[in-house]
């Protein structure tokens, strides 16, 4: 049976391949319904010439129609193509967009087939269908992966399927990125033309004019299946291989510096991650609204563990809307050293937490910056009781401990609700100064509270043999409310002391913190430095995976994305 929309079409084809017109073919091989009328007309000559089961015929069409002559400088581009094209023509005649596990399987051979034709010598001219096909199969997988029913059916089918022997379950997500990263490789791997990867104008050639648009495919993916081992893989190879972000344009520079910070993030390297978040923030369009929100949420977060939070013009910005009400307590909280506030705006069963959760921040939060908040309350406390010292006779300012501690307790116990927050300090005459003033150390000096109420006597009814397990004999109970101590004070100040978090030393036989290097200048600015500028004086611009211009990289290098020792660990 005659088909001379199918002939026309592969005319067609050829023409493009002798121009070497990726763009102009990528238009041509249209595989998203609905279909244009001469498309339809083509389906229904491929059903009705080469039905299901025709494959072979459709292949031997579609060799006769495109002669070996357009096989290529590099050869062996022809034999994939032919195959890459009879599966195009097989994918638009069967396709059932009802179907949508069906579709997402056929799309994903369908991709299969032309990352094979990406590495031959017609690759060049394929990139653009290549990109286009991973975007779709992208969407697609993530909306699958969202329907629980579909999900469910796929996993039963599998275990029928492979029986005993089927192992860990890879989700729709997780699959598709890894056949979207074969493609990804094979643009990074270029080898064609100059060393550099640049053209004479010094814009990426070849293949690598793909890699960052197919890089964050694959890291889209990766986060939404949490797969950050396989996202490293992208980041090593980029690190080694690609030339600089710079050169690509700037939606892929953002989109690629956002994933990168996130990861960073993730792995609790924050001051990369802020590196590479801020100028992900800097170089995306002002009007791209829910972009520049989506990193600015781990921008602010970032800043706020290395010890700068968000100014208030930031707040006012359109993508910064709602964020005041979330940060902006917990920053008060840790610049005064809250610690009761600190404990209720992190605990899990606050309003916030599940935004905070939702956005994977929580425990960075909680975490990273409670060691903050025993800085602040240090210095809080040293405002009020600390002992200024006397430069004249060699004194250093110094801090009890036992100060500290008091003030942690109280706020400990009134994050636990043992203490009402309302309670008072005693107004004992032998606090009083002679000018009827109240003394400032009366503050650490609270009325006893009453007895913790002795906890209610097991009913014997419920252990009617008075069984207890063997292994739970020498069970305790825990004796309380999990409140600070001396030792937890003192390792804590020894901790920031080793940060650099304070500038001094503790005296472990007296129980103080002394500041040195105090004697011409104030004893709050020199023991309590500057958080921010503390640790980042500690670290370079260096963030593994942004290759930038200049940057000397050996072959065979390996590269350590994770292992550094996090403020606060």
């Amino acid at each position: 049976m005659a088909t001379p929309t199918v002939d026309k079409f592969l005319s067609e084809i050829a023409r493009l391949m002798r121009e070497k017109n990726g763009t102009a073919m990528l238009d041509f091989l249209c595989y998203e319904p609905p279909w244009p009328p001469l498309y339809n007309q083509m389906i229904s000559e491929l059903r009705q010439t080469y039905p299901l089961f025709q494959q072979a015929g459709l292949e031997r069409k579609c060799t006769e129609t495109l002669p070996a002559e357009e096989e290529g400088e590099g050869g062996g581009s022809f034999t994939s193509f032919i195959s890459f094209l009879s599966r195009y023509f097989a994918f638009i005649r069967d396709v059932d967009v009802s179907q949508l596990l069906e579709t997402h399987d056929k799309l994903k051979a369908l991709l299969g087939q032309a990352s094979i034709v990406l590495s031959a010598s017609t690759g060049l001219i394929i990139l653009p269908t290549v990109i286009s096909l991973s975007r779709t199969l992208s969407r697609l997988a993530i909306g699958l992966d969202k329907r629980l029913d579909l999900v469910a059916n796929l996993t039963s089918r599998e275990a029928t399927a492979g029986g005993e022997e089927a192992g860990e379950r890879v989700t729709l997500a997780e699959g598709s990125a890894n056949l979207i990263r074969e493609a990804f490789k094979k643009c990074a791997s270029e080898r064609s033309g100059n060393i550099s990867g640049l053209d004479g104008e010094g814009k990426p050639e070849g293949r690598r004019i793909g890699i960052y648009l197919m890089a964050n495919l694959c890291l889209k993916l990766f986060f939404h299946c949490r797969k950050l081992r396989s996202a490293e893989q992208i980041f090593a190879m980029i690190y080694q291989q690609s030339p600089p972000l710079s050169l690509y344009p700037a939606a892929q520079r953002t989109t690629f510096l956002y994933y990168l910070g996130r990861y960073h993030f993730a792995n609790n390297h924050f001051h990369r991650a802020q590196l590479a978040l801020q100028a992900a923030y800097d170089q995306c369009h002002r009007q791209a609204i829910r972009q520049r929100r989506l990193i600015l949420i781990y921008l602010i977060t970032s800043n706020m563990i290395l010890g700068r939070f968000p100014k208030a013009h930031t707040y006012q910005r359109p993508e910064a809307r709602g964020l005041k009400e979330k940060f902006e307590p917990v920053c008060r909280a840790i610049a005064k050293g809250d610690m009761e506030s600190f404990r209720r705006l992190t605990d899990i069963n606050h309003p916030s937490a599940s935004w905070f959760l939702h956005w994977r921040i929580l425990l960075q939060i909680t975490n990273r910056c409670e060691v903050l908040v025993w800085r602040s309350l240090a210095r809080k406390t040293f405002l009020i009781s600390g002992n200024l010292g006397d430069a004249a006779n060699k004194k250093a300012p110094t801090l009890d401990l036992d100060d500290v501690l008091i003030v942690a307790t109280l706020l400990e116990k009134r994050a636990l609700g043992i203490v009402p927050k309302d309670t008072a300090p005693n107004d004992s005459k032998k606090y009083r100064q002679s000018d009827g003033r109240t003394h400032t150390n009366s503050i650490f000096i609270f009325p006893p509270t009453p007895a913790d109420t002795p906890p209610a006597k097991e009913d014997e009814d419920e252990f009617p043999d008075g069984y207890v397990d063997p292994d739970l004999l020498d069970f305790a109970d825990p004796p309380g409310p999990d409140l600070p101590t001396s030792e937890t004070v003192e390792s804590t100040m020894a901790s920031l002391v080793d940060q650099d978090l304070l500038h001094g030393f503790i005296s472990h036989g007296q129980k103080r913190f002394a500041i040195t290097g105090a004697k011409n200048a104030s004893p709050l600015q020199v023991g309590f430095p500057n958080v921010w500028m503390t640790i980042t004086s500690k670290m370079d611009d260096e963030v593994p995976g942004w290759v930038k211009e200049g940057q000397q990289r050996g072959g065979g290098t390996t590269m350590h994305l994770s292992g550094a020792r996090p403020v606060g660990a």
